[in-house]
């Protein structure tokens, strides 16, 4: 359950161990067990429980670098990270389709610099990111499974959420699927539709006001509320 809640896998554990642990590890069900790790980045290997691992901030040398000087000069900064492999659902794209109907999006940024290790990276990767205003937009639902997002899963998503605030970023998530609110910039919807899209481009304005949201809105969404006044009372 902990290796689906955090969107892990057996074999991405197997990858990270000692060599010489690995066939204990595949058989492995305590999450207090404690093994041998080889770092991502090549430091030195570290001592950390299968728990640790999977909601942890990886090892004590990555912990120190993302709070470096030139890290934290890079905290913050939207870039493009070539590697990076997500599953994009076919409600999150409808919901990217109808915000780029009212915003111009920059499509090529995928990642999110920060000031501290997430999952033993520096790096958060939201759904929806315009650098323009520090703003990622996050689409959160129980998936087929019925356990995304909740539990362990949803202490992430927190976890993800306040290591972007801490470098100028806010977040606005809509939570579908019967998911509560997480927080004052949480949008609760049955489906995406317009409304829920106009509702974010609404909390975008609250959080950055209407200059700035003017700047990067499609022609025919600036001072949209006038705009949608003035076709109900045609």
């Amino acid at each position: 359950m902990l290796v689906h809640e955090t969107h892990r896998s057996r074999a991405e554990l197997l990858g990270k161990v000692a060599p010489a642990q690995r066939t204990r590890l595949a058989a492995e069900t305590r999450v207090g067990a404690e093994y041998d790790w080889l770092c991502r980045r090549g430091h030195d290997r570290y001592s950390a429980t299968v728990l640790d691992v999977l909601t942890g901030t990886g090892c004590a040398k990555c912990r120190a670098s993302a709070v470096a000087p030139g890290a934290l000069r890079e905290a913050g900064v939207a870039f493009m990270s070539p590697g990076l492999r997500t599953r994009t659902s076919q409600t999150e794209q409808r919901l990217r389709i109808l915000l780029d109907e009212r915003l111009v999006l920059h499509h090529r940024v995928n990642a999110v610099g920060i000031a501290r290790t997430f999952h033993g990276r520096t790096e958060v990767w939201p759904d929806i990111l315009v650098p323009q205003v520090r703003i990622a937009i996050e689409y959160d639902d129980p998936g087929r499974s019925g356990r995304a997002h909740i539990a362990l899963k949803e202490a992430s998503d927190l976890d993800k959420d306040d290591a972007l605030r801490e470098v100028g970023w806010e977040v606005i998530r809509v939570r579908g699927g019967g998911l509560g609110p997480l927080g004052r910039t949480s949008i609760v919807c049955r489906s995406i539709t317009p409304a829920v899209a106009d509702d974010v481009v609404s909390l975008m304005r609250e959080l950055r006001g209407d200059a700035a949201i003017d700047r990067i809105a499609r022609p025919s969404t600036i001072g949209g509320e006038i705009l949608r006044e003035s076709m109900l009372r045609r």
